[in-house]
């Protein structure tokens, strides 16, 4: 093996995901957090109003700012840092869900942590050949405004045929039940996907994409907490079912993610809502 040890691949396949603590040592973390605060910096929060949520009826469904963000770093507002009026409410350090979707292209700091010797050493030992990089999230899951993220699995926004997808998820910030940590079915990825998140085939409506199926009814009695300290890596199978509580604290729960695809003998599907494009192709691990 590479990085991980057989007993903790075997326990990623099982389970459907895998926490590695240490992953990043206190620089790597501060540098993405400084490279965060430095962005933040630039933000103009009168520009845009882009919300973004994970309900049935997401607000970026329409939203061609979100659409366009494959290739680009832009920023999604909490929903609780908004009025009715559409008017910013809380401070602009406290008023993002998340910045996305090619910071681990567009910014050199989170360009070294996805392209590290250790995430490329980790994909090979769970049997990736291939793989590139589909895109790139931020998440501040802001303290008493972080909003949940409801039972979902990441290989319904972002499919290959066959199915091969897998999520990194780092903390920046200690993990917590309070402040909103993961929660996991364990075990649900073998089960397949239930649904698709898809570019609507209806050009002439308003929605730029659809839900294939309407999510399934977890028992919530199956999830298993996550709560992992600063500098933990979570490992997340394609298909496995997770969510994420709101954050009541007073704590932030700051972590940079993104997800990796197969490109050895698969398909990316053409209708997933994200798609690679002429200013950034998805870019391939090994190569970088």
């Amino acid at each position: 093996m590479g990085f991980l040890s057989q007993d903790q691949v075997e326990k990623f396949h099982n389970d459907g995901y895998l926490v590695v603590n240490n992953f990043l040592g206190d620089e790597d973390v501060a540098s993405l957090k400084k490279a965060i605060a430095n962005i933040i910096d630039d933000f103009q929060p009168d520009q845009h109003r882009s919300v973004f949520t994970t309900t049935d009826t997401p607000k970026q469904a329409r939203d061609t700012y979100f659409m366009e963000s494959g290739d680009k770093i832009r920023y999604f507002f909490e929903e609780g840092a908004l009025n009715e009026k559409g008017e910013l409410i809380v401070d602009k350090q406290r008023c993002l869900n998340k910045i996305g979707h090619a910071l681990h292209w567009l910014d050199p700091d989170f360009k070294r942590v996805t392209f590290s010797t250790q995430v490329k050493n980790t994909l090979r030992d769970i049997g990736f050949k291939d793989p590139a990089i589909a895109q790139s999230m931020y998440i501040f899951k802001q303290p008493g405004i972080g909003g949940e993220v409801s039972p979902h699995q990441d290989s319904t926004f972002l499919q290959t045929e066959p199915m091969k997808i897998v999520g990194m998820w780092f903390a920046l910030e200690d993990v917590t039940l309070e402040n909103g940590c993961l929660w996991f079915i364990p075990g649900s990825h073998k089960e397949g996907i239930s649904r698709r998140f898809i570019r609507n085939p209806d050009q002439s409506s308003p929605n730029l994409t659809i839900y294939t199926d309407p999510n399934p009814d977890y028992d919530e009695t199956k999830f298993i907490p996550g709560p992992v300290p600063k500098g933990s890596m979570v490992l997340i199978h394609g298909e496995i079912v997770h969510k994420s509580e709101r954050n009541l604290s007073s704590n932030s729960r700051q972590i940079y993610t993104f997800h990796a695809i197969e490109r050895e003998n698969t398909v990316y599907s053409p209708d997933n809502w994200l798609q690679p494009t002429d200013n950034l192709p998805f870019p391939g691990v090994f190569e970088n």
